[in-house]
């Protein structure tokens, strides 16, 4: 095993990843200026339906790549155009759907004006989940540096269709419609790149999709249950409130880009790598689930710790003051973004446990969807929030379990658990700065950030260097070197 390749294949998607997320992460900053918080909710939660239904609708045809492509080469294009051919039925199948049940679902979410967009999102949806394939087919093909072109380019050309008719008065019709052109161009770019790729092996192939269907059935079920999981807690509030409102939670909720940079990029790879491993060297799986999870552990702690200390300066200079009302729940929100290190659930799809998977998922829903009611009564928006962070904790803690027994460790060794408190307390220790600069400066919130933001950075990265400093290489590697 080359002990730096999960490192560098990380490490390219997570770059050329970068300029993309960006772009994307200034959709929601242009549209909250430029929409009123009602419609700027209503643009949330049109979104939200869309997140929903690409996660469910997929049934595991799209992600199962990462399972077939690396073990059966030969047959790659018949995988691809097996999952091709089923989510453009998918497709089909979901436009229909949402505009015949258009009105229900604007009552649902108590927003009439969903109904005159559900239509657009539908083809969205469809065109979005034709092309899903796309940047998978390219990782699972060991190709990251393709793959972190082609995440840049759709990050940053999906940010200009959104943005511009925004920016041009065309209203949430205009976005709208510059969501579908985007979808119809990622479409035609997906099918010429893998016609390319596969040439006359791209053919729907019955033998094939049997077994591809086997595994990725139970697979879609579990991932269709962990997609409401994750969502619940933005129904319950749209339920229960006016889209104003759900734009302050929505914002909240802020999804922070490199987030979804760090951690998808390193688990995606680390899949890749486990699945030619697993089987042959139970070591060399461990060590690279253990790794991935340290070096993510010292780039997502410090960001939570940064996040919740400056939470307030944060939502008022992306969002301005008239959001100020999100900052509560945008700290406790940065909370969950601490279990993602785990990459539990890409260690369990390793070891093919789409059954537990399932369970697992089953038995967060019912956590949230049995409580959120109650915390919301009891600590309003932000209880939301609070069941999910509940939920997260007992699901991952059980996971983290399955995979010890999995792996044949005992609890104590299950987790790197000296780098993970390695981590916490340079975290910790850094924001310390951070507090007494903010305090004596009293700075407007721009200013206050920049200098904290600087400050910061030269306490984790002092810490970070003092602790790693003379940190040797694990006894796998240095066996594997030798």
């Amino acid at each position: 095993m080359n002990q730096n390749r999960i490192a560098r294949s990380a490490r390219m998607l997570a770059i050329g990843r970068a300029p993309g997320l960006i772009a994307a992460f200034a959709i929601p900053l242009v549209l909250a200026r430029v929409f009123e918080p009602a419609e700027f909710g209503t643009y949330k939660q049109l979104f939200l339906i869309y997140a929903t239904l690409f996660g469910i609708a997929q049934l595991g045809m799209a992600e199962s790549l990462y399972y077939f492509v690396p073990r059966d080469k030969a047959q790659a294009g018949r995988f691809a155009a097996n999952a091709i051919c089923a989510l453009s039925l998918i497709g089909l199948v979901v436009v229909a759907l949402l505009f015949v049940n258009r009105h229900l679902l604007a009552d649902w979410m108590t927003n009439g004006a969903l109904a005159s967009y559900a239509l657009m999102l539908g083809v969205f949806s469809a065109l979005m989940l034709v092309s899903a394939v796309f940047e998978i087919i390219l990782i699972a093909r060991q190709r990251s540096g393709g793959a972190a072109w082609v995440y840049a380019l759709t990050d940053i050309g999906r940010a200009a269709f959104l943005t511009v008719p925004a920016m041009l008065a065309l209203g949430l019709r205009g976005v709208m419609a510059g969501a579908v052109t985007f979808a119809i161009i990622r479409v035609i770019a997906t099918v010429v790149a893998l016609v390319r790729e596969f040439g006359a092996d791209l053919r729907v192939d019955r033998v094939t999709l049997r077994t591809q269907l086997a595994y990725a059935l139970p697979f879609a079920l579990a991932v269709g249950i962990e997609v409401l999981y994750l969502n619940w807690h933005q129904y319950a509030v749209a339920s229960r409130f006016d889209p104003a409102a759900f734009a302050i939670y929505a914002v909240g909720c802020l999804q922070v880009p490199v987030v979804d940079l760090i951690v998808m990029s390193t688990c995606n790879v680390m899949m890749v790598e486990m699945a030619r491993t697993q089987e042959r060297d139970s070591d060399a799986a461990r060590w690279l689930w253990h790794d991935s999870i340290g070096r993510l552990a010292f780039m997502i702690f410090p960001l939570a710790a940064f996040l919740i200390v400056m939470g307030h300066e944060i939502i008022v200079v992306l969002f301005t003051s008239t959001y100020q009302a999100s900052v509560p729940i945008f700290r406790l929100w940065s909370l969950t973004m601490l279990a993602s290190v785990l990459l539990a659930d890409g260690v369990l799809r390793v070891f093919a446990q789409t059954r537990y998977l399932l369970f697992q998922n089953v038995l967060q829903l019912a956590i949230v969807a049995s409580l959120a009611g109650v915390f919301l009564n009891a600590f309003g928006l932000q209880g939301a929030v609070l069941v999910t962070l509940a939920a997260t904790v007992i699901v991952k803690t059980l996971a983290v379990a399955r995979i010890s027994r999995l792996m044949h460790l005992p609890l104590r060794e299950a987790l790197p658990w000296r780098r993970l408190a390695t981590a916490t307390a340079c975290a910790a220790v850094a924001a310390i700065p951070v507090l007494a600069v903010s305090k004596v400066l009293m700075l407007s919130p721009m200013p206050a950030l920049i200098a904290a933001a600087a400050t910061y950075a030269l306490a984790y990265g002092a810490l970070y260097m003092a602790v790693n400093r003379h940190t040797p290489a694990p006894p796998l590697l240095r066996a594997t070197a030798s």
